[in-house]
């Protein structure tokens, strides 16, 4: 099967993506001096923009590469939810997986950006868990989905916002088993050691520190390959895909442990490349790709996004001419 093929046959999967959605919201401008009130710098604003973010930049991602995203999440019920349904609407994804909680706010983050630079970022969002009830509610619809839609891989985008849970994790890798669909895991600290007998688990390496409580030298392929054999083996994982920021992208499987390295790129922007290594993976699984060829396309959409200011989703065509050019 040719790389285009493989391309081509992304637009035939449903997935369903778990986890804390968000609203990045931008600001965009000028600076040209200094406040006479504090030493900071002055924004002149030009541009204002909301973008669907967290787990929504998943589905976005999911949406780019040509795959039908199904989002299942908890938002608030105030005007950051307003927004964030108008722009599911806009995107034309369905909001059949999403519910309001009157004890939540919607998270809001906002970066305000200057002569194409991130100055400040302002978070609004509450972390606590979903309570007993919501997170029921949530486990009840997501069942529902999947014995309603043919699911072909499940994604957990863990934000540490609270609207995933272990008993959550637990219920829901379970029942995907029984039904045989593939689970991908975005994991952030609190969770890190719930998610046991997922498929693919993808932490950064700074993730993968913090989660296991433990420091090693990154640097020593040696050094890494043993904590990630004992963890994925501790934890019944399948595959583990570690992104190392510069210095490329590590797999981990029975089939086979390889150091993609990154391709020199332009960096505008790291943030959000990895909703979009996750998304580009998850599809990969879902198709029974090769280690090798999930990791290598995992990690060149990686990169490409961060040749782009602020939260963007992956350009599909961009990726396959990427993939065509390295004879993939």
């Amino acid at each position: 099967m040719t790389i285009k093929e493989t391309f081509d046959r992304f637009n035939k999967l449903n997935v369903l993506i778990i986890g804390d959605v968000m609203i990045d919201s931008y600001m965009w401008g000028n600076v040209s001096r200094i406040s006479p009130e504090a030493p900071v710098p002055i924004v002149c604003v030009n541009k204002k923009e909301n973008r669907m973010g967290g787990a929504a930049n998943v589905a976005l991602n999911v949406q780019a590469m040509g795959a039908n995203p199904i989002l299942c999440s908890i938002v608030g019920d105030d005007d950051g939810s307003k927004m964030f349904f108008d722009l599911l609407k806009k995107q034309k994804l369905s909001s059949e997986g999403i519910l309001k909680s009157k004890d939540r706010i919607t998270t809001v983050k906002t970066r305000i950006i200057g002569n194409n630079h991130q100055m400040l970022r302002i978070d609004e969002e509450v972390e606590n868990s979903i309570n007993n009830k919501e997170s029921d509610t949530l486990i009840f619809v997501i069942k529902k989905l999947i014995n309603n839609k043919k699911i072909d891989v499940i994604i957990f985008e863990d934000y540490d916002k609270g609207c995933i849970t272990p008993i959550l994790i637990k219920t829901i890798v379970t029942f995907a088993k029984q039904k045989n669909i593939p689970t991908v895991v975005d994991p952030k600290k609190k969770n890190f050691m719930s998610y046991s007998g997922v498929t693919l688990f993808k932490p950064n390496l700074k993730e993968l520190k913090e989660g296991l409580k433990t420091d090693f030298d990154h640097n020593d392929n040696k050094e890494l390959g043993k904590v990630v054999t004992g963890f994925i083996k501790k934890q019944n994982i399948d595959t583990a895909l570690i992104t190392l920021s510069e210095k490329g992208i590590y797999i981990h499987s029975k089939r086979a442990k390889a150091l993609i390295p990154a391709h020199i790129r332009n960096i505008s922007d790291v943030s959000g490349a990895g909703d979009t290594v996750v998304s580009v993976a998850a599809l990969c699984l879902a198709l029974k790709l090769s280690s090798e060829l999930t990791a290598t396309l995992s990690n060149l959409a990686g990169g490409l996004v961060c040749e782009k200011v602020g939260v963007v989703p992956i350009d599909k065509k961009q990726l396959l001419d990427e993939a065509i050019a390295l004879k993939l």
